[in-house]
């Protein structure tokens, strides 16, 4: 199997910069496993990295999709691993988007008839209280793993069950969760209230840098709120306050408290699904010592 380095964590945890150190030291390629970044225009609050920063690193992955375009985790995985396999060098996949890059690793198996399949008629006139009341009935597992209000999930998931009589939770269950590639999974981390002051300035930053102005442009544009790229945090935050029902201090304030539950879930989600080889990213030794495994791991 082809070697994969991945560098996973939440958000604001350092995993660009680190990126970058093992490109230069292990003649790496860089593709993105972060689920908004595919999208043009979507810079600030995706956290994208500027050409100017890139370092003469090669990288995958940004700006290959107009934002009115949906982008599916099967649709992703295809993509994310054309471009590791193209890699000339070492690929390495960064991201905090956990289920896309399980997706890449692992051997998620997707069927095209069940991405484009529209929701059961039946099904989309009932409202999400009574769509997840009835997955919880027909589908205990897979309800477990999806938010009450993730409409879309529900109805995807009940309408599967409706089409082929086989429960969601069991077809991913009889998957083997093999990796289809030899990847070694290194972890950001760092003291959880160091991470949330990085997280809470990190947002602050993305304002100064003009997030409120991205977005303004986007809508103008035509994008709309309930488009699949404007669901990350960083951006569904401003519609309240661009319908003059928020201010700018509250919504700053929203995006980093959403920022940082999700770094809180990403980190729970990380260690259920993947063994990853935790450092902290701030101390030096800790880096250094997280190297060595990696070029240990390579010359195995």
């Amino acid at each position: 199997m082809r070697k994969v380095l991945v560098i996973a964590g939440p958000t604001a945890s350092g995993k660009t910069g680190f990126s970058l150190a093992c490109a230069s030291r292990f003649q790496g390629e860089i593709v993105s496993g972060d689920s908004i970044q595919v999208y043009r225009g979507l810079d600030i609050g995706s956290g994208k990295i500027r050409p100017q920063e890139m370092q003469g690193v090669k990288h995958h992955l940004i700006d290959v999709l107009d934002p009115g375009e949906p982008c599916s985790v099967a649709a992703f995985q295809a993509m994310a691993r054309n471009a590791l396999d193209a890699c000339a060098g070492l690929p390495i996949l960064v991201g905090g988007t956990g289920l896309y890059l399980k997706a890449c690793l692992y051997d998620y198996v997707f069927s095209k008839e069940k991405e484009t399949e529209p929701a059961d008629p039946q099904l989309e006139v009932l409202d999400s209280e009574e769509l997840y009341g009835m997955l919880k009935e027909q589908d205990p597992k897979q309800a477990e793993k999806i938010h009450p209000n993730n409409r879309r999930r529900i109805l995807r998931s009940l309408s599967i069950l409706r089409r082929t009589g086989v429960r969601q939770s069991e077809a991913i269950s009889a998957q083997q969760h093999a990796l289809v590639y030899d990847a070694f999974i290194a972890g950001c981390t760092m003291e959880r209230s160091v991470l949330y002051e990085r997280i809470d300035a990190r947002v602050e930053q993305m304002v100064r840098d003009g997030l409120e102005q991205e977005v303004r442009g986007l809508i103008a544009s035509g994008v709309k709120f309930s488009d699949p790229c404007m669901r990350g945090i960083g951006y569904r935050e401003w519609q309240p306050y661009l319908d003059g029902q928020a201010d700018l201090q509250e919504t700053v304030a929203l995006i980093q408290k959403h920022s940082r539950q999700f770094a809180k879930r990403q980190y729970t989600w990380l260690n259920h699904q993947m063994p990853v080889h935790w450092f902290d990213s701030t101390k030096i030794d800790e880096q250094e010592r997280i190297l060595t495994e990696i070029q240990a791991w390579m010359n195995a």
